[in-house]
């Protein structure tokens, strides 16, 4: 891969990166229990500084990094709202849409992790996707649990 290939991943990252971020804000905004509002914020924060990193590699190739989340990341949230002022905003409900959007950062990143990524980024990348993995299965769980609590 040159770098303008590994750049335009990267930079793909970043949006996944900050829509995780905006994500994880709007459930820790609109959930109930604060234990999980504490660690949504915790999970924002981790995006937070994974978008960073990236960003630091964009820069170090060269590049000008992306700065926003994508434009399918602001359609989800607003899906989202959208959807919770007709069905409510139940923890369950909102544990089930950030399941969604870790389905779709995970997706990201394994399409990331299929590319020829120079050793130095593939480093970072994949543990980030490690960390990605982690929230998603987290969330899972956290939704499994608040469904057999329903």
């Amino acid at each position: 891969m040159d770098n303008k290939d590994v750049i335009s991943t990267l930079n793909d990252l970043i949006e996944t990166s900050k829509d995780g971020e905006k994500g994880f804000r709007e459930c820790a905004e609109d959930i109930k229990r604060t234990d999980l509002k504490a660690l949504f914020l915790d999970r924002a924060q981790g995006c937070a500084v994974a978008a960073s990193e990236l960003q630091a590699l964009v820069r170090s190739l060269g590049g000008d990094p992306e700065t926003g989340g994508s434009l399918s990341g602001d359609l989800h949230r607003r899906w989202v709202d959208l959807k919770s002022m007709i069905t409510g905003k139940d923890d369950e409900a909102i544990l089930n849409e950030c399941e969604r959007g870790e389905d779709v950062a995970m997706k990201s990143y394994k399409k990331a992790l299929d590319k020829p990524l120079p050793p130095t980024v593939r480093a970072v990348v994949e543990k980030q996707f490690q960390g990605v993995q982690r929230n998603h299965d987290q969330v899972r769980a956290l939704r499994n649990q608040a469904r057999k609590a329903s």
